[in-house]
């Protein structure tokens, strides 16, 4: 079991799969999802998507990484952050673990992260990181699975 906090691009990430912090139409949108929408090839990705959509906040769906270094997509779709009290915890914890289940079934032996709903979600940052670090290791205590996860933390230098 391997789990690592990196400050890295995740679109340039070699592992089994990466995760998009989606939104529940699993349309394409600005950072992170917006990004791996172009690294993926956006075409080919929307179109792998309309297939799969929607899904409910928490929820994870896989598709091929196409143009990526990673082999999957997981694509989660977080909470908006309102006001730490209509459950958004509990479904952040969601994202990461139906995200690992997934990969988990898919055979992935490595997976990367974004900082779920930290974004335009206005989830904040600490809080997501701390809800993220908490479910993950619950994973790998759980599963005791060999998988290598990394929590991408994108910080321009």
């Amino acid at each position: 079991m391997s789990f690592k906090i990196v400050n890295n691009d995740i679109t340039k990430m070699h592992v089994d799969a990466i995760v998009n912090a989606a939104n529940t139409g699993l349309k394409e949108g600005g950072g992170v999802c917006g990004a791996i929408f172009r690294a993926a090839g956006a075409e080919k990705l929307r179109a792998a998507c309309s297939k799969l959509a929607p899904i409910k906040t928490g929820e994870a769906v896989i598709t091929p990484g196409f143009n990526l270094p990673a082999k999957y997509i997981i694509h989660t779709a977080g909470p908006i952050y309102r006001d730490g009290k209509q459950r958004e915890r509990e479904l952040l914890r969601s994202c990461y673990l139906n995200s690992l289940k997934l990969a988990m079934e898919n055979h992935c032996k490595s997976i990367a992260f974004p900082l779920i709903s930290s974004g335009i979600y206005g989830y904040p940052k600490e809080e997501a990181k701390a809800a993220a670090v908490e479910a993950i290791e619950e994973f790998l205590n759980t599963n005791g699975d060999e998988m290598e996860v990394y929590l991408i933390i994108f910080e321009k230098n």
